[in-house]
């Protein structure tokens, strides 16, 4: 049987065969079709690709001036930390430029993993402009939550990525993925939005993530790509690479970024508070919710978040939520799963009432929650 990745690159492969097919119609050429052409052959469709266009040209085109446009703002970073048995390990990461309306100036936005054992020594930390340059942070923050890390440069002659909007990325679109792969700077690599709003991954060290709503593309991850930027066709930052899924360290198609929307909340917050400001519900979900549960709650197929406990003196508690509730809508978005709740709730405003639909006793009910901030233990 054929695997998905199998049939997606036969389907890519077809495509691909269409528009060369494309390319040279119109040739006026007799011997296309025969393994070889003549000098004279050859000539004629030189001549031919010198002066016409294609589909697969153009689209070369755009792709090598999304890459123009957007590699001055890729950075490569250098971390150093000391390890008792080992003396200083060095690791290497990527990291982009961006600004936030909260706060002026520059700032690199990476993961925090790839930062991490270096601070809060902002000397350990180098960062390789695109120019060859070799700069430090003057300040940091940093969100264990979403894995992410804002660090402050003082650099202004440098040109930021533009935010896009993670939302509208649809499964099958074409995104570019850079950084530093294995330390070579200033890679890109291209592939899809193969999945959306993946969570529960358990892997490397991300078992302290909160926000665990990660996009899947099969654009080249590797070891020093993460913190890199996932860009989409209009040159916009739509994500930030985190992690990938391998048995030998390597790329093997299945690459995880942190959703662009996610990341610039973080980043608004850091620089606006200090800290991510996260509300909550109060309740404990249910994360082998399944079919055969749902079906067994009468719910026609499976959805939602089923509440397994409500801690008192919370949000859920004073909005009268129940054991074996199953949230179906939070302020009117169809819940997807466990994950996809958490994801919605913390990045609500604090303060703010939210509209919950709840399935009970086989028929759908609507609450008011008042939305308080999340403890911080």
């Amino acid at each position: 049987m054929n695997s998905p990745r199998t049939l997606l690159t036969l389907l890519f492969g077809s495509i691909i065969g269409a528009a060369i097919a494309t390319c040279f119609e119109g040739f006026g050429v007799a011997a296309v079709n025969a393994e070889y052409f003549s000098a004279g052959e050859s000539a004629a469709v030189y001549r031919e690709l010198d002066h016409g266009q294609s589909p697969l040209v153009e689209t070369s085109r755009i792709l090598s001036r999304i890459a123009r446009v957007v590699m001055p703002s890729v950075v490569h970073i250098d971390s150093v930390r000391v390890v008792p048995s080992r003396g200083r390990v060095e690791e290497t990461g990527s990291g982009v430029i961006m600004t936030s309306s909260k706060r002026p100036g520059r700032y690199i936005v990476t993961n925090k993993h790839v930062v991490n054992d270096a601070l809060p020594e902002l000397e350990n930390i180098s960062i390789q402009l695109v120019d060859g340059r070799i700069i430090h942070p003057t300040r940091f923050w940093t969100d264990q939550y979403s894995d992410v890390a804002v660090l402050q440069i003082e650099v202004e002659d440098v040109e930021p990525l533009r935010w896009g909007d993670s939302d509208s990325l649809e499964i099958g679109n074409i995104v570019l993925a850079c950084g530093s792969p294995f330390g070579l700077s200033q890679s890109v690599t291209m592939g899809i939005i193969s999945a959306r709003g993946r969570s529960s991954l358990g892997i490397g060290n991300r078992s302290g993530v909160l926000n665990q709503d990660f996009l899947q593309t099969d654009a080249a991850i590797n070891p020093g790509n993460s913190g890199g930027p996932l860009i989409d066709l209009q040159g916009r930052l739509v994500g930030i690479n985190t992690a990938i899924a391998s048995t030998h360290g390597g790329n093997e198609g299945i690459g995880f970024s942190i959703p662009s929307n996610l990341v610039q909340h973080v980043v608004d917050h850091l620089l606006e508070y200090g800290e991510v400001h996260r509300a909550y519900l109060g309740v404990k979900l249910d994360p082998e919710f399944d079919f055969n549960a749902a079906q067994q709650l009468s719910l026609d197929k499976l959805r939602g978040a089923r509440v397994l406990e409500i801690y008192p003196n919370t949000p859920a508690a004073k909005a009268r939520l129940r054991f074996n509730d199953v949230i179906l809508e939070f302020n009117g978005v169809e819940v997807i799963d466990e994950s996809h709740l958490i994801n919605m709730v913390s990045l609500s405003d604090v303060g703010k009432m939210a509209e919950v639909t709840v399935w009970r006793d086989n028929r759908r009910l609507t609450l008011m929650v008042d939305l308080t901030g999340r403890p911080t233990r």
